[in-house]
């Protein structure tokens, strides 16, 4: 059951309203980082959308993590700096973002899972055509095609000055109160278990937040 989430620490719900979040922002715990992203934007290729929902990713020390395992060349970016982008490709057609937290070398990251497009709807628009306003940025592939973000764009620095893509902080303070969380969406196994792992952050009330959806267990291939 999602439960009310503390607030994070005050080195990062005290950000100024508004501000773009630094690196230091980042290489806070990604269970600090997460919630606190909530109200948050993320601003790329002429669009910017309002964080609503995210999920946290503890690298080597979460089963639920693509960097469980340890290092790949798929998951490196992920045991780099801070505030850069991991962009990944699922189910052979979508693309999903996240932005790496904590100290180098030790994997960890927030997925971007859903949020409200705030500035560029005309651009927005034109990428998701015949689609309702509140579903352009309502899951983390249809966030990631808003904002224009493919696997070209895995390692991109969004903390980097001048650099095309930044994140701000919430321009109104987010209470606590309207923090929630639950058991994370479509992710199997241990790291599936709602008990250890309530890390999906979300805003109640918010019409953008995706549905939930556990996962499907894989079902074996038949010996021959």
């Amino acid at each position: 059951m999602a439960r009310q989430q503390d607030p994070p620490p005050q080195g990062l719900s005290g950000q100024l309203t508004g501000t773009r979040l630094s690196r230091d922002f980042f290489r806070e715990d990604v269970l600090d980082v997460a919630p606190a992203l909530l109200g948050a934007t993320l601003t790329h290729a002429g669009v910017t959308v309002r964080l609503t929902e995210v999920e946290a990713y503890a690298g080597e020390q979460d089963p639920g993590s693509h960097a469980f395992r340890g290092p790949t060349p798929r998951t490196e970016v992920m045991f780099g700096q801070a505030g850069h982008l991991y962009v990944y490709f699922t189910y052979g057609m979508h693309w999903c973002a996240n932005v790496v937290t904590g100290v180098e070398g030790e994997a960890s990251a927030v997925l971007l899972r859903a949020g409200e497009v705030v500035d560029g709807r005309e651009t927005a628009a034109a990428r998701r055509p015949g689609i309702a306003e509140r579903d352009w940025a309502r899951g983390p592939a249809r966030l990631a095609l808003s904002l224009g973000l493919t696997g070209e764009h895995t390692g991109l620095d969004a903390c980097e000055v001048g650099g095309p893509a930044s994140f701000h902080a919430p321009t109104q303070h987010v209470p606590a109160s309207r923090i929630r969380t639950g058991p994370r969406v479509g992710v199997a196994g241990l790291g599936g278990d709602a008990a250890s792992y309530p890390w999906r952050f979300y805003l109640d009330g918010e019409r953008s937040v995706s549905a939930y959806r556990p996962a499907k267990p894989r079902r074996r291939r038949a010996e021959a």
